[in-house]
């Protein structure tokens, strides 16, 4: 019994052109334990109750950030 995949051949090359970067990523959660002062916690998980989302989403969000925004900085100095 032959399944139809089978058939399946790549092209040589492919046009990304209007691709997104990361659309289907999702990154693995990790269990660790960091130290944060209790005034920037207390803020994140303020932040977190008003947006009904977890404090720890609002970190990822923020690291995030700040992760692109250097990236976009090394690029234009390259």
């Amino acid at each position: 019994m032959k399944h139809e995949d089978e058939d399946f051949e790549m092209n040589d090359e492919y046009d990304f052109t209007n691709g997104i970067r990361g659309r289907f990523y999702r990154p693995n959660k990790v269990s660790m334990t960091i130290r944060i002062d209790d005034d920037i916690l207390i803020y994140l998980k303020k932040i977190a109750s008003k947006k009904k989302i977890g404090y720890q989403t609002i970190i990822n969000i923020l690291l995030r950030d700040c992760i692109e925004h250097d990236l976009k900085k090394i690029d234009s100095l390259l």
